[in-house]
């Protein structure tokens, strides 16, 4: 191998092992900015396939820090044994890695197709491929890459308009304008004559960032939102940390409600509503009706709503029966005023794909009780929180069980449907103590500034908190504790650009690329110039 491949190979392996660290539970979000500098100093005059591997490589090496937390889920809870537990994380892995592969190739095609100036689009063939990979085999958009900057709050308003493709689009932009300056300073060092200085993807990228600094700042003033009408609620959360070993345990089942019982307490009766989360009743909350008006009861004592997550029971045509997984919300009357189905399931952990044809041997894997169907849709619930002045008008929102969360164009359905706020509730239990529970919540706050809705969020075994309508982190609680967390938040309806189009930015570079790829495909070759012998005199 020479020394030019070589570091290549060490370049690319350099931005794999820069990525992880830029997402919970590292959290050195401005690392995003850079991370993916020495891949594309890698990409400069090197053939289409070399391109496409070192890219591969990169993103396989990315993703197995970021997702190794699929190992504790599969071996801890779906006792998958541990050499296999491996296996499946590459071969996860190595998919994933291959959107990055394609997003390298594409830039090498970019500098043949377009000298110079191709390179500036080449951030949309990075949104196209976030997008693809949203939505691809029932989808995987698992930290895409402007969830890194969540904390970052001024920089990711730009998301109200053009979701977090959109971040991930300006990060994309500037590591490739600051390899392309690397690129054109290194001949200063060498004493060679310096190509010519790539000012338009420079100026571009230190524009683009700067107004989105400047509009985020504006957005976060709340000026713009000043004659938007809005209500305050207060929203309790609780997190029992019931072990998964024992969540579905019969004899541990008293132990579970009590917990609930204590933390519901706890909170008082000053909440307008209470939020346990996903899968909280450990039986089917339709079918024990004792445990129905238990919780009525602490409904009544709570003198407030209490939403739950817990299994429903039906029956196909033929009797045959099947789970959806629910969220209730249960009035202080013992009624229950709504209810919303989980529509996006998680492949292979509440279903198995194509189980019934070609996947017929495997079973789940992570341990539950039993396979799920899918929901509806975006189903908005509503409640009358408290009022001094009589009755309050009712206060819509939306439910986003679990993984549906990182699904940016599903909890927008919510905002379009009417929701003035909205709830996740989750079990992060499966994925042990790992950065997954952090990544998972890290990922609500775009849902938030998206739509500019707050977000009160309860899981299990953490992390609950609440977040404000422009993406900032109210509260949190810790991994593995009980817990019980109260917020105002507020109730409106922004109707932001997000919300109303959904992600016209991430399909507009799709048509970009479609486009570029038409170009390419029927340009007009120039002919070669011929050469004229030239016979001495």
């Amino acid at each position: 191998m020479d020394r030019a491949r070589a570091r290549q190979i060490l370049f690319a392996c350099a931005s794999g092992l820069l990525l992880p660290f830029c997402f919970p539970k590292f959290d050195f979000g401005a690392l995003a900015w850079v991370a993916l500098v020495p891949l594309h100093l890698t990409l400069d005059h090197i053939p289409k396939r070399r391109a496409f591997w070192l890219g591969w490589l990169t993103g396989t090496i990315g993703f197995t820090g970021i997702m190794a937390w699929v190992v504790t889920a599969m071996t801890t809870y779906g006792k998958v044994p541990l050499p296999i537990s491996y296996a499946i994380l590459l071969l996860l892995t190595a998919y994933l890695g291959v959107y990055v592969g394609l997003y390298s190739l594409s830039v090498v095609w970019l500098r043949d197709l377009i000298p110079r100036y191709g390179i500036l689009l080449a951030p949309c063939f990075w949104v196209s491929l976030e997008l693809l990979r949203t939505y691809f085999l029932s989808g995987l958009p698992w930290c895409l890459l402007g969830y890194s900057q969540y904390r970052r709050i001024e920089i990711i308003q730009i998301a109200d308009h053009f979701g977090v493709y959109g971040v991930s689009f300006l990060i994309v932009l500037v590591n490739l304008a600051l390899a392309e300056l690397i690129s054109w300073m290194m001949p200063f060092f060498r004493g060679f004559r310096p190509a010519r200085l790539p000012w338009e993807l420079a100026t571009t990228a230190v524009l683009l960032v700067t107004l989105s600094w400047h509009y985020g700042s504006w957005v976060t003033s709340e000026a713009p939102f000043s004659d938007i009408p809005r209500s305050t609620i207060t929203v309790g959360v609780v997190q029992p940390n019931i072990d998964q070993a024992v969540k579905w345990d019969l004899a541990f089942r008293d132990e579970t409600m009590a917990r609930f019982d204590r933390l519901t307490d706890q909170l008082g009766s000053g909440m307008d509503l209470v939020v346990w989360p996903e899968a909280a009743t450990p039986f089917v909350l339709e079918r024990e009706r004792d445990y129905q008006l238990q919780l009525a009861a602490w409904a009544a004592r709570a003198q407030a709503p209490i939403l739950l997550g817990s299994p429903a029971l039906r029956f196909y045509s033929d009797r045959r029966p099947y789970l959806l997984n629910s969220a209730y919300l249960l009035t202080p009357e013992g009624q229950v005023l709504g209810r919303y189905d989980k529509h996006h399931l998680v492949p292979f952990g509440e279903y198995i794909p194509l189980k019934s044809s070609v996947l017929f041997f495997l079973d789940k894997l992570v341990e539950g009780i039993g396979d799920f169907e899918a929901g509806p849709g975006s189903t908005v619930l509503s409640f009358a929180p408290k009022s001094a002045d009589g009755p309050a008008r009712p206060v819509k929102f939306g439910v986003a069980i679990c993984y549906e969360v990182i699904f940016p164009d599903l909890v927008r359905r919510f905002a379009t449907n009417g929701a003035e706020f909205l709830v996740t509730i989750t079990n992060d239990g499966w994925f042990g103590n790992s950065s997954a529970p952090a990544q998972h919540f890290a990922m609500v706050v775009l849902r938030s500034v998206e739509n500019h809705l707050a977000f009160a969020r309860s899981a299990n075994t953490g992390i609950s908190g609440f977040i404000d309508p422009f993406g900032r982190i109210l509260d949190s609680s810790a991994l593995f504790t009980e817990a019980a967390l109260q917020a105002r938040l507020t109730a409106w309806q922004p109707h932001t650009f997000y919300t109303r189009h959904g992600d016209v930015f991430a399909y507009g570079c799709v048509l970009i690329c479609a486009l570029l790829c038409l170009f390419g495909l029927f340009r007009t070759k120039e002919p070669a110039h011929g050469t004229t012998a030239i016979t001495p005199a």
